[in-house]
């Protein structure tokens, strides 16, 4: 696709002007030593200082470093920062009425009475509480028992800062609210020495919270709305979310479209840092209903991390974290915008050999995210940590990514787990990919395209209901549960998938007044999956060999009585597993997800499975009963073609030598929508299009007719020398083009009496040269001209990009192996809307094919249902009026080439503005004309419906969700057009299926005489094409080429009333009899027209509906 034409924008901020509220000295009034443990205020003064050491550094001069030079003004560049500034929110406009809020909501939280401690324990002051201002206290999982005794109090807080991306000018505008983050350093008199342990200081940060919430209640000065949530879908950290009260006093900040956040922190000193580092255990004594194990020695690192050109960067790293879902909370990944700033301050600071910053301070604002996405990408921070700045000896025990933030005694990756950074790495591998292929457009798939949907996300999806047993807990157990799911899945499939996804559902809010429990209603989980395509359909696993008695009995355990012992072919005997290839059983990978939830979780939630969009095979006429069938289904044919290649080329007799023999059909390439049939449904198979090419010689006549009369007796040769041979297939001489005798004239049907069909033409080189001269030769009359450009434009689709598309997709196919199942799904689904007579095949394998050559910012798909409803969501964008189709399908083409069909692509435009003779423009390395597949059609009304019908589906698939049922997106409405045409169905290919299937002896079936007659026959199509000829001026026609029963038209709005004529090309009748000052008008007369349509159909049809 050619790249947008974008204007670029200034990004410079404009200075603070005297008495605007100055955010920065808000964040910046803090005790120099002040820590956190919440994630608030320490890192954010990391990532202060690492903006403005590169804000230091671009004022001065450039700098250097490997990611390239450091500013480069291309057209990716100019996206780049015409994003920055649609994407930056306004800060001096509607965000400023929320400055005034915050001043006062300061003041508020400084005059919340003090409370001393009090000695009545835990649970009765939570209960006072309740009775006073009726706010219960958020307390996380597990609450403090009756047995407690530590006190509860409330003071002063010792800092409130304002932190985050916007205090740093680091949000983005998106389409809910804001989020303005508070940090509240809570005073260390409040705390004791060991309440780093066993939840006590999280039970005093609730109440401290709570208190809060209770003081903003009974301000008078200021009202706010306020209830509960979990930090980052994190029980152990509610937070207070304060929201405008929407009554139009002073405080009311509605206009600002934002949310206030309460988070709690504590000074960096009060508890000693090595007690809270990822390697040690501050659970002594616990229920088995948390994340980490409390066994003695065990580390808690999850609890530990919960005690605790660069702003332009984090926007464009913030944009790519939302548009691929993820997010600070667990249900986003646990990796936010506010994870991935820390990361970019990190690795300018240090990170590399010898402690040297991985990011240089010269690099602009695409270099550091580009290069950050490196590092994310290459570096396995499970098997090789990060210590930034540590003077601690942390032994990572878990499978948890470390990049340790040694001042601040922090794993920043805390809440990740290990199917969200597998992702987060694969996302970022993919991206860097695309940003390294310069020929292609970057800037949409990396920051425009929404990745996160599930359905074109991944290749197949499950959903699971929860056990009984752990319904209705914490989101703590959820993600435990998803932790099991995880692994047991990620050792059955090994490596037929390269991603196993769990995905739980986030956390809400509450109100203060109500209690936590069941803030999540959702009792199920999706689990997505990225599949290895050359791997996924294996019917046999490979085990240890039985020699490895621990590997083998570790296998054994794990597959149970599926696992059996076996010897192959190469003399090893191997623990083995066998999965079923039938239809029955449903596809490979399903069996293996259903036996290891059955065995390894449980019977009860392998009950509950449900397979997203397994049906979507079923909606071809003839699905392959398991993956490694797809292509299966064409080798009998393609054998065929190859039989009937050597029989022509071993032919005795032939005036020329041969010199190749081509396939240029659908049927050849692994395209058609139904696969070839052979010897029991020979009777109406359509003949497959191949092309015969002879030796040069100067025998062959220099005129256009005089060269197609020779075709025809070359043709009369080979069918009478095929009739000798050993085969004796039944061979018939065809014409084609009478009218214009420079078009090919003749063609060769070859049937084989086991059922395969072949067209045979010749292709003869100096046809181009003649018919160039022809169009080039200006003493010819206009006429005269335009009928051998047209020639010549046949010639080469037929002759020369026809063979060169069939290559190109059957090495394409083999390839990749879904794709030519995605390619018949996707014509079944243009077949199905009618849009048959109009998009010729050829082009919708090119759009089919873009989604698997140009997959970004995906990878290639891995199934038919990703396949297909990736390829919808192409069609849904693609701005045909503007842009190109560009399919590369070696990964040849480079800058130049684009740049060449994109220029060709402007000069149509100009040369055709009203797009009357070119509407979709689609090029390719094998063809960068671009109008090859599209010159005769679609017209702009179709290409319009295309496009529609495509966008009415992905909102379709959005709006049904997992709930979508695949059969609704292949049901088309004739309430759209003005007629429709009813045929009779045993003339339709629905029909003649039908009959195909009566029961007959296979013997008589062999032995009946071929009927040479019917092949290639279509009555349905030939009368269409009659329609076309009369009436195609007026009427837009509509057909099912895969069989349908119904034939819709439209008028065409040109033939609404006008003024009376003479020879006018259609049927007429009185609209407007003539009056003062207007003559007579006419309209077609449409009942007519109708009439004749019938009688021409004769019994072909059976009612028009009009």
């Amino acid at each position: 696709m050619g790249p947008h034409v974008v204007k670029r924008r200034r990004l410079d901020e404009p200075p603070n002007h005297e008495g605007h509220f100055d955010t920065a000295a808000f964040v910046n009034h803090r005790d120099p030593t002040n820590g956190d443990l919440d994630n608030a205020g320490g890192i954010a003064s990391l990532a202060t200082d690492a903006a403005g050491a590169v804000e230091k550094v671009d004022s001065c001069g450039d700098g250097e470093g490997a990611a390239g030079n450091i500013y480069n003004p291309n057209m990716f560049q100019l996206q780049v920062d015409e994003l920055l500034a649609e994407m930056r929110p306004d800060y001096k406009g509607k965000l400023k009425k929320v400055e005034k809020a915050l001043q006062k909501l300061k003041a508020t939280l400084e005059r919340i009475p003090e409370q001393e401690p009090l000695p009545a324990e835990v649970l009765e002051a939570e209960r006072n509480l309740r009775k006073s201002y009726k706010v219960i206290v958020p307390f996380p999982e597990l609450r403090p028992q009756s047995e407690v005794k530590y006190t509860l109090a409330y003071k002063r807080p010792a800092n409130i800062n304002i932190v985050g991306s916007y205090a740093l000018k680091t949000a983005v505008k998106a389409q809910g609210v804001h989020s303005i983050d508070m940090a509240i350093t809570m005073p260390s008199s409040l705390f004791q020495d060991k309440d780093y342990l066993n939840h006590r200081y999280f039970h005093k940060r609730a109440y401290y919270l709570a208190r809060m919430a209770a003081g903003i209640q009974e301000a008078t000065e200021c009202k706010f709305g306020t209830c509960f949530a979990w930090q980052n879908d994190n029980e152990l950290q509610p937070i207070l979310i304060v929201e405008s009260a929407r009554d139009g006093g002073e405080c009311d900040f509605t206009v600002s479209k934002c949310i206030i956040k309460i988070i709690l922190a504590v000074a960096e000193d009060t508890f000693p840092k090595e007690k809270t580092l990822p390697d040690t255990n501050c659970l002594r004594k616990l229920s088995t209903n948390v994340l980490q194990t409390a066994k003695s020695g065990i580390p808690t690192p999850f609890y530990n991390a919960t005690c605790n050109g660069y702003k332009d960067a984090c926007l464009l790293g913030r944009i790519w974290l939302r548009q691929r879902g993820f997010g600070t909370g667990l249900a986003g990944g646990g990796f936010g915008h506010f994870e991935l700033a820390v990361t970019m301050a990190v690795l300018l600071q240090g990170g590399g050999a010898n402690s040297k910053p991985v990011l240089a301070t010269g690099y602009n604002s695409y270099q550091l995210f580009k290069a950050t996405l490196q590092f994310l990408g290459a570096r396995d921070l499970v098997q090789s940590p990060l210590l930034f700045q540590s003077n601690y000896d942390i032994q990572s025990k878990s499978d948890t990514p470390l990049l340790f933030d040694g001042p601040r005694a922090l794993n920043v990756f805390f809440k990740m787990t290990q199917w969200s950074y597998a992702m987060l790495r694969h996302e970022a591998r993919v991206t860097l990919t695309l940003l390294n292929e310069t020929s292609l457009g970057q800037f949409e798939p990396t920051f425009i395209t929404k990745v996160d949907y599930p359905l074109e996300r991944f290749d197949s999806l499950i959903r699971l209901r929860l056990p009984s047993s752990t319904q209705a807990v914490t989101v703590i157990e959820t993600f435990q549960y998803c932790d099991k799911v995880y692994k047991m899945l990620s050792m059955g499939l090994g490596d037929r998938t390269s991603q196993v996804f769990p995905i739980a559902p986030a956390t809400k809010s509450w109100s203060v007044t109500a209690s936590s429990s069941n803030t999540n209603t959702n009792q199920s989980i999706l689990v997505g999956f990225l599949h290895n395509p050359g791997q996924v359909d294996r019917a046999v696993d490979h085990g240890p060999p039985a020699e490895d008695r621990k590997a083998a009995s570790a296998f054994r355990k794990f597959w149970g009585e599926k696992a059996e012992l076996r010897r192959f072919k190469d003399g090893s005997i191997l623990e083995s597993l066998i999965w079923a290839k039938s239809v029955s059983r449903g596809s490979i990978i399903g069996q293996i997800i259903t036996y290891v939830i059955q065995h390894r979780i449980s019977q009860e939630v392998a009950d509950t499975i449900e397979f997203i969009g397994k049906d979507v095979d079923h909606m071809l006429p003839f699905p392959a009963s398991d993956g490694s069938q797809r292509l299966t289904q064409f080798q009998p044919f393609m054998d065929a073609y190859q039989a009937l290649e050597k029989q022509i080329r071993d032919v005795e007799g032939l005036p020329l030598q041969v010199r190749e023999i081509v396939p240029s059909d659908p049927q050849l390439r692994y395209s058609s929508v139904t696969p070839p049939l052979l010897a029991a449904d020979r009777v109406f198979c359509q003949p497959a299009d191949c092309l015969v090419r002879f030796e040069g010689s100067t025998r062959w006549p220099g005129d256009l007719l005089a060269i197609q009369k020779t075709k025809i007796a070359l043709l009369l040769r080979i069918g009478e020398l095929l009739g000798k041979s050993v085969d004796r297939p039944m061979t018939k001489l065809g014409l084609e083009n009478q009218p214009q005798m420079v078009l090919n004239a003749a063609f060769l049907d070859i049937v084989y009496l086991e059922g395969p069909a072949f067209r045979l033409r010749i292709h003869h080189d100096h046809e181009q040269a003649l018919l160039e001269s022809e169009v080039n030769d200006k003493s010819r009359d206009g006429r005269s001209r335009e009928a051998a450009a047209h020639a010549l434009s046949t010639y080469k689709r037929d002759f020369v990009q026809g063979p060169l598309h069939t290559q190109a997709l059957r090495t394409l196919c083999t390839r990749f192996p879904l794709l030519s199942h995605s390619i018949r799904l996707v014509k079944t689904w243009c077949n199905s809307h009618l849009l048959s007579p109009h998009i010729c095949e050829e082009l919708v394998e090119l759009l089919t094919v873009h989604t698997f050559v140009h997959p970004y910012p995906w990878q290639a798909p891995g199934s038919i249902m990703t396949a297909f409803l990736r390829t919808l969501s192409f069609i849904s964008k693609w701005d045909w009026r503007s842009q190109p189709l560009i399919v590369d399908f070696g990964g040849v083409m480079i800058a130049k080439d684009i740049d060449a069909v994109n220029l060709r692509f402007e000069a149509w435009r100009r040369i055709d503005p009203g797009m009357n003779r070119v509407v979709m423009f689609a090029a390719s390395n094998h063809g960068s004309d671009g109008i090859t597949w599209t010159e005769q059609g679609p017209s702009k009304v179709v290409a319009t419906r295309l496009t529609n019908l495509a966008q009415a589906a992905c909102s379709m698939v959005k709006a049904k969700a997992l709930d979508l049922d695949v059969k609704g997106l292949f049901v088309s409405s004739l309430k759209d057009y003005d007629f429709v045409i009813h045929l009779n169905p045993k003339f339709t290919d629905l029909g003649r299926n039908k009959s195909r299937k009566q029961a007959v002896f296979k013997n008589v079936r062999v032995q009946s005489p071929l009927d040479t007659a019917s092949v290639g026959y279509d009555s349905v199509d030939l009368y269409l094409q009659e329609l076309q000829v009369l009436y195609g001026n007026n009427i837009v026609f509509f057909r099912n080429g895969n069989g349908g029963s119904v034939i819709p038209g439209l008028w065409s709005p040109q033939t609404g009333p006008r003024s009376w004529k003479g020879n006018v090309m259609y049927s007429t009748m009185p609209a407007v009899p003539p009056r003062d000052g207007i003559g007579a008008q006419i309209s077609i007369n449409k009942m007519a027209i109708l009439n004749e349509i019938g009688r021409l159909g004769g019994d072909l049809v059976i009612s028009i509906e009009s």
